[in-house]
């Protein structure tokens, strides 16, 4: 008989320990028992204790960074999508076996028990899973980085495709509530809103302002916990839930006026209730306005509350505090920073300006002048007046400053300042963010490079030691040890599992390449991933997959700037090839797209609505069988994609050259070992430069063609008119092929690529994309020569590390890089046991 386990509850890492615990929360914390629970209050105990072993951990790391006064990093981001915590806490603690086992004993299996947990609904796309990426790399190189966001009753919508529509529908996510966080009542901050600003003296003869007549709002925290990977370290993701000052009115109550009663209970809490969706344009709406101040507000309330703890000098708060917007929503940090110094904390000018740009700094993810976030300055004055004042005083001496510096150039003048011209004046956030800020940056090197040459010339021009680049990266602790255990432990099996922590080793994989032996097992396990996901999408969309053709896979937002259109048309001509000619040699080929599309874009909602039907078409003809298929798989999530981007052969990404500032999707493939085909855009030319361009399938227009040929006068009827096959796949959807019930359906599509010009170009790089298609067939026939590029990808895509962007930030726009040393040294220590 085998020793039998020490039983340390809530401690104890062994399997009784925590079978104990699983035992306990079911009858102590929901007063329940094996024989009566469900398999949701066993998720729960589970998770429970899990918590049990964080929070020494959790607690120990605060106090670590409190006794040592370290700097700390806030991340301050509208969308955290974090997905399922539960695969990644058991990772990062060490103890995913022990959980199996303990689940195992008392009669449950641990795969049924963890898809009892919903996904995160905190975020919309990459936005949202850069920064839990981010997370995930600032706890694992123990760095004190606390991520700051919004507690949504609603995230983003589920999507259902009904009759080939997406159809959206709530996603109440936080129906049963979520066991992972921890709501602190002692956290509770007064947010402002509306109100006037009114001018007083005060004892010293100084002009100063009050906000007066405000309206407010609670913002009280909940935490949840963000542990590294077996170093000990816990942060902490702090999101504010909205709550009423107000309690039950019950005179109306009693009066029978139950609506009244709670009306104002109800508007209140709205500005936490639903995540807006990702849309072309925010139209001024005043919610997502208050959604982005009460983030702000409540987080540099925090923010100061703790620094005054422990330090006297506010004159100090660059020294200990670095703060990070993550794209413009947080951008009012800017003029809220300065309002606490000078209202509150009684700073001057000067002295305010100068603590709130050395602390904060902006990361920029557009290089869409349309995209930039601006605000009608009208909705400004009614929603937040001193914050108004605060933005034309910087505009004011920030113009001044141009004027300095460039003369009285006026056009530059109207480019840069804050405030725009015009009948409706509006405050442009991006430029509020660079001027207020010592630090932007973009997010791949192309896009770095664009933001400068483009939208913010006139800025860098003026401010050129501000602009810096930090490509985005993707935890590897997820993305491949996680989500593809097969290709991690064959991995390990082969050169250590220092990769982990240190993802440039992969390096080391670079000579097995042309290794046939580890050829062979790098190809079943894509074959067993591709086998996974079969069966899951079997499960959950009754589809068929056929596992021996490539898996060619598109998974985004949808959008017309990323060109799901221009694979669909693809398809479709894959699909008249066959008709055409039976006997054609075309490479067998599953496609599979998903992605949501925002409820208001019109466009984008056709695309998904053309791929259902295009995919109907090719689906139920019995000469397509073995050999073509294509489906829309709905509801795309974090879980969802961690099915996905293991079995996929062929990467999808086919954006519109100089549109998309990085993609990190991108990288997820080409780390997990599919070959990607790609226009040189975003991080694709950084994904280029590391594989090499044997091993990766670049087409289409640079950004430099792109300007050019719309400039020297684009016409897509001439591409339409010289490609037949092109012509006939647009002919078909014209004319209702894939549409017979009704076939003007599609019109709007046609429309956007013959009658309105194409603005983004899929016609002028449909052929070459085309052409690379065959290239990739030709290539797949030659498994050998498929395989060996594939694992030259896992083995050269190091540098698309999150942990590699996170060390640039804490070197070059935090000052933390002293943090890194600390936390590497142990990693070291840890890898070489």
């Amino acid at each position: 008989m085998g020793k039998k386990e020490v039983l340390e509850p809530k401690t104890g890492m062994n399997t009784a320990s925590i079978k104990n615990d699983i035992l306990n929360h079911l009858k102590y914390t929901q007063a329940t028992d094996l024989s009566n629970a469900t398999e949701k209050e066993i998720y729960k105990s589970v998770v429970l204790s899990v918590m049990d072993r964080l929070h020494g951990n959790w607690l120990d790391t605060q106090k670590k960074y409190t006794d040592k006064k370290t700097k700390k990093v806030y991340y301050i981001s509208m969308e955290f999508l974090i997905g399922r915590l539960l695969d990644n806490a058991l990772l990062n603690l060490g103890i995913e076996q022990q959980v199996r086992e303990a689940c195992e004993e008392i009669g449950y299996d641990y795969e049924s028990i963890r898809e009892m947990e919903n996904d995160a609904a905190l975020g919309n796309g990459g936005l949202g899973r850069l920064a839990a990426c981010f997370l995930d790399s600032m706890a694992t190189l123990g760095l004190a980085g606390f991520g700051y966001g919004i507690k949504y009753d609603y995230g983003i919508f589920n999507q259902k495709i009904v009759n080939g529509y997406q159809v959206e529908r709530p996603d109440d996510w936080l129906r049963f509530g979520t066991p992972w966080a921890v709501t602190r009542p002692s956290v509770m901050y007064p947010v402002k809103f509306y109100g006037k600003s009114v001018p007083y003296t005060d004892e010293e003869g100084h002009l100063r302002f009050k906000w007066d007549n405000t309206q407010h709002v609670y913002a009280l925290a909940n935490d949840i916990p963000m542990p590294g990977f077996q170093n000990g370290v816990v942060n902490n993701l702090r999101l504010w839930k909205a709550t009423s000052p107000k309690s039950l009115d019950l005179t109306s109550f009693n009066q029978g006026e139950y609506i009244n009663a709670v009306r104002d209970i109800e508007l209140h809490e709205n500005i936490s209730r639903v995540l807006y969706p990702n849309d072309k344009v925010f139209v001024g709406q005043e919610l997502r306005l208050k959604q982005e101040y009460f983030l702000v507000s409540s987080t540099l309330q925090d923010i100061i509350r703790e620094f005054k703890k422990y330090h006297d000098d506010l004159r100090e708060l660059p020294t200990y505090v670095a703060i990070q917007c993550n794209d413009t929503h947080p951008n009012l940090a800017v003029p809220d920073l300065m309002r606490i110094l000078m209202d509150e904390e009684g700073f001057d000018w000067d002295t305010s300006w100068d603590i709130t740009v050395k602390t904060l700094s902006y990361t920029n993810h557009t290089v869409l002048p349309e995209a930039l976030e601006k605000w009608p300055v009208s909705l400004l004055r009614n929603l937040l007046p001193r914050h108004l004042q605060i933005i034309y005083e910087i505009n004011k001496r920030f113009i001044d400053k141009v004027h300095n510096t460039f003369g009285d150039d006026v056009n530059r003048v109207r480019r840069m300042s804050i405030i725009s011209e015009g009948e409706q004046p509006s405050v442009q956030m991006a430029n509020l963010g660079i001027v207020g800020t010592h630090k932007v940056n973009g997010v791949a090197a192309l896009h770095t490079e664009l933001i400068k040459k483009t939208i913010f010339r006139d800025f860098y021009e003026l401010y050129p030691e501000r602009f810096t680049n930090k490509t985005n990266g993707i935890t590897p602790r997820r993305w491949l040890l996680q989500c593809n255990k097969p290709l991690a432990e064959l991995i390990t099996s082969e050169i250590g599992d220092s990769w982990i922590t240190h993802l440039d080793k992969l390096k080391s994989l670079d000579k097995l390449a042309t290794n046939a032996a580890f050829r062979k097992k790098y190809a079943a396990i894509k074959q067993q991933n591709k086998e996974r996901l079969a069966a899951y999408v079997h499960k959950k969309y009754g589809y068929e997959l056929n596992t021996e053709a490539i898996f060619d896979i598109q998974i985004k937002r949808i959008h017309e700037y990323k060109r799901q259109l221009m694979a669909a048309l693809h398809t479709a001509a894959l699909y008249n090839r066959i008709k055409a000619n039976p006997d054609v040699e075309i490479e067998p080929r599953t496609v599979i797209f998903a992605g949501k599309a925002a409820p208001g874009y019109t466009m984008a909602k056709m695309f998904i609505k053309l791929i259902t039907s295009i995919g109907d078409k090719i689906n139920n003809d019995p000469d397509m069988k073995g050999r073509l298929q294509c489906f829309f798989l709905d509801n795309y999530s974090v879980t969802l994609a961690e099915q996905l981007i293991p079995a996929a052969d062929l990467s999808e990404q086919i954006s519109t050259a100089g549109m998309e500032a990085s993609g990190t999707g991108n990288m997820k493939f080409a780390l997990n070992g599919a070959l990607t085909i790609g226009t040189l855009d975003g991080a694709n030319v950084e994904i280029l430069e590391e594989v090499g361009e044997d091993n990766i399938f670049i087409f289409g227009l640079t950004v430099e063609e792109v300007e050019e040929l719309r400039r020297s006068g684009y016409s897509s009827w001439e591409y339409y008119q010289a490609d037949p096959e092109l012509k006939k796949v647009i002919d078909q959807i014209k004319d209702g092929f894939f549409s017979p019930d009704n076939p003007g359906l599609f019109h709007s599509i046609t429309n956007s690529l013959l009658d309105s010009n194409d603005y983004f170009l899929v016609m002028a790089d449909y052929p070459a994309y085309a052409k690379k298609q065959l290239e990739v067939e030709a290539l797949y026939r030659n498994k050998d020569q498929w395989f060996t590029k594939a694992i030259y990808n896992t083995a050269r895509v190091g540098k698309f590390s999150s942990d590699r962007t996170i060390s640039d930030y804490a070197n070059d726009i935090w000052g933390v890089g002293d943090q890194l040393k600390q936390g590497r040294e142990y990693q070291g220590t840890k890898a070489k046991k």
